[in-house]
């Protein structure tokens, strides 16, 4: 195989790449959002520079992937800080994990996603939508919410989901330092929203070394949906480069 044979292929192994060269369009992507408040502190030893947030909140998430391009049908959850990057507004994501490790290889690799393996689900049990995580063996987060209680506005539900995503993207050269080192923005596009609502909501987050979502302990509970949609995620694009001063020195 030569050198142009080689920079054609986009993952490894070459004979059989962890995941396609596609763009991912996400058919019933149906989300449990929990918004929270938290420790200031706590939110700051995780936020980075030049990110700012103006109220200590977490949006903690678990989105049912009912159909998605390559990938076939999966689960995920994790954290969403909403953030300005100046004065655009946005969400930092602090946290993601996976039942999928196509999905989790290409968000890592192809993007900037901060994506791990777990085993999140998401169900509907005696009139409850029930979001759980689990790692390992372990519960590391229960979200519930009274299901379809209230109608939501669907324009509301869509700009909910729909600001500016921000990622940290780290590649570490061979000496273990980072090679690279960007802040990148992404957006969601092509959007329907089909069905939204609201209700009453709780969110439990368990202590666990190597899922550390309790590092931001729910202090209230501020507002939660559910929202079906078909979208399409965008590539990503850096807009601070870390590195950047000491490369010119």
């Amino acid at each position: 195989m030569n050198s142009e044979e080689i920079l054609r292929r986009v993952a490894t192994p070459l004979g059989a790449p962890a995941y396609a060269p596609a763009v991912a369009r996400f058919t019933d992507r149906e989300y449990l959002n929990v918004v929270y408040r938290t420790d200031p502190e706590a939110l700051r030893a995780v936020v980075p520079e030049p990110l700012e947030f103006d109220e200590p909140l977490v949006r903690f998430e678990i989105m049912n992937m009912g159909e998605v391009t390559s990938f076939g049908p999966y689960v995920e959850a994790g954290q969403a800080i909403p953030v300005r990057f100046g004065e655009e507004r946005g969400e930092y994501l602090h946290a993601m994990y996976l039942n999928n490790f196509p999905a989790t290889a290409a968000g890592r690799e192809a993007s900037a996603y901060p994506k791990v393996m777990g085993q999140p689900a998401l169900k509907v049990e005696d009139s409850a939508l029930v979001g759980t995580l689990d790692y390992g063996s372990e519960r590391v987060a229960t979200a519930t919410m009274g299901y379809k209680w209230f109608p939501m506005d669907l324009a509301a539900a869509e700009a909910e989901i729909t600001v500016p995503t921000f990622m940290l993207k780290l590649v570490p050269g061979y000496d273990h330092r980072p090679r690279i080192a960007d802040l990148v923005r992404t957006r969601i596009t092509d959007i329907t929203v089909k069905q939204a609502f609201t209700g009453p909501a709780r969110l439990q987050l368990f202590e666990h070394a190597l899922a550390p979502l309790a590092d931001l302990p729910v202090r209230e509970v501020v507002s939660a949906s559910h929202i079906i949609t078909d979208l399409t995620l965008s590539g990503v694009e850096p807009v601070h480069d870390y590195l950047a001063g000491r490369k010119q020195s």
